[in-house]
């Protein structure tokens, strides 16, 4: 191969950055992972494959409703959500996919960080906690628990 055929295969032309382009992000809950896209488009939101609105738990609608309910504006409506969530249990789903669209309405909006800290810190930032694994000897009472002892 000649000098001039590596130097036009290396050279790409750069792509420029816009805002209206997609987004990635992740969110996390104990052991669910969610995936979530923000991109131009007409306000709809996918989870898991299914619209929101179709969704027949309320509860779980309405805790992912909520990053969209704070905003007080439309200006979401520009974007199409999708979330899809691994692990964990219903409720770790819904945390997850909650606080990837959180992420995803920041980057798009970042004005709006300081009120989603306000309003519930766990839309942005990750919950470490985790249960106290149970000790050798007794594991099925649990972490802390001992044999009672008689005082008399």
């Amino acid at each position: 191969m000649t000098a001039t055929k590596k130097k036009e295969a290396v050279h790409q032309p750069e792509k420029k950055k816009d805002k209206k382009s997609i987004i990635f992000k992740v969110g996390k809950r104990r052991t669910a992972v969610a995936k979530a896209t923000a991109k131009p488009g007409t306000g709809k939101i996918m989870v898991n494959g299914e619209i929101l609105q179709n969704i027949k738990n309320n509860i779980v609608k309405l805790r992912i409703q909520e990053v969209f309910l704070v905003t007080e504006k439309d200006d979401w409506k520009a974007y199409d959500f999708t979330a899809t969530a691994k692990g964990g249990g219903v409720m770790g789903q819904t945390d997850a996919m909650r606080q990837a669209f959180a992420r995803c309405v920041v980057e798009i909006f970042p004005e709006l960080r300081q009120k989603f800290l306000e309003y519930d810190r766990n839309l942005l930032v990750y919950d470490p906690r985790r249960t106290e694994p149970h000790k050798p000897p007794h594991s099925s009472w649990g972490p802390r628990r001992y044999k009672q002892r008689s005082k008399r």
